[in-house]
C-alpha cells in the first residue's frame, strides 16, 4: 500500500487494551494506532478525519498524563445524533483508538471487556459542549474536546479543482494538483498545527 509519507511522521496512540492480552492478542496488552490505520478505516484521509485524530488523541493525554490509557475504560459521548453531518465518521476514528462501541459492539466475557453501550450520541450541546465527552469509567475524570479548521489556510486553486474533479472536467494534471493541494493541507492540520486546533474544557 502506498500513502502519503507524512502518515508516518502522525504521532501514533498507544493503548493498553486488558481483553487483547486476556486472549492473547498482543503478548503484552499493548496496542499501537496510527492515523493510517484512521485512514484504512474511513477509507481517505480528509479534515474531518485528522480532526478526530487530533481529538481523540488530545482527550487521551488530557484523562491519563504521563499513564498509557486503557482501552475499553472509556465513555465516549456525543454531542450530535449518529446521522447528523460527519458526527459517525468522528465516532468511527473514536472507537477505533479507545475501543468504546454504540449497540452493535462487543458485549465482553462472563461480565468482563464490554464495550458496547461505551459510544452514545445525541447528548446535546447543554450536556455536550464541544463534539465529544470523554470520560474514564475507573475515576470519572472527564474531557470534553472540540475542533476546527478554519484558520489552516487552503490553495485558493482547491475548491475549484475539486469542482472540475467531481463535475468529470478535470484534466489528468488538475486532478492530480487537486490531490497534491488537498493532501498538503491535511499534513499542515496534523503536524504544523496540531493540538492548536483542539480546544479542551
Amino acid at each position: 500500500m502506498q500513502y502519503p509519507a507524512f502518515y508516518d511522521a502522525v504521532a501514533p496512540v498507544t493503548l493498553h487494551d486488558p481483553l487483547a492480552a486476556f486472549l492473547g492478542a498482543t503478548t503484552d496488552g499493548l496496542i499501537e494506532v496510527r492515523y493510517l490505520d484512521a485512514v484504512r478505516l474511513a477509507g481517505h484521509s480528509c479534515p474531518t478525519v485528522a480532526g478526530a485524530w487530533l481529538m481523540v488523541r488530545r482527550a487521551l493525554t488530557e484523562l491519563y498524563g504521563g499513564e498509557t490509557p486503557e482501552r475499553g475504560s472509556i465513555r465516549v459521548q456525543m454531542r450530535e445524533a449518529q446521522g447528523d453531518g460527519v458526527c459517525g465518521v468522528i465516532a468511527a476514528v473514536f472507537t477505533l483508538v479507545t475501543g468504546a462501541a454504540g449497540a452493535g459492539g462487543f458485549e465482553g466475557l462472563a461480565g468482563n471487556f464490554g464495550r458496547r453501550g461505551l459510544l452514545t450520541f445525541g447528548h446535546g450541546k447543554e450536556a455536550v459542549d464541544g463534539v465529544a465527552r470523554f470520560v474514564r469509567i475507573d475515576t470519572g475524570k472527564a474531557v470534553t474536546v472540540d475542533f476546527d479548521h478554519a484558520s489552516v489556510p487552503a490553495d485558493p486553486d482547491m475548491m475549484p479543482l475539486l469542482q472540475k474533479s467531481l463535475g468529470g472536467r478535470a484534466t489528468p494534471d488538475e486532478q492530480a494538483r487537486f490531490r497534491r493541494l488537498w493532501t498538503g493541507r491535511i499534513e499542515a492540520i496534523l503536524l504544523e498545527y496540531g493540538d492548536e486546533l483542539v480546544s479542551v474544557r
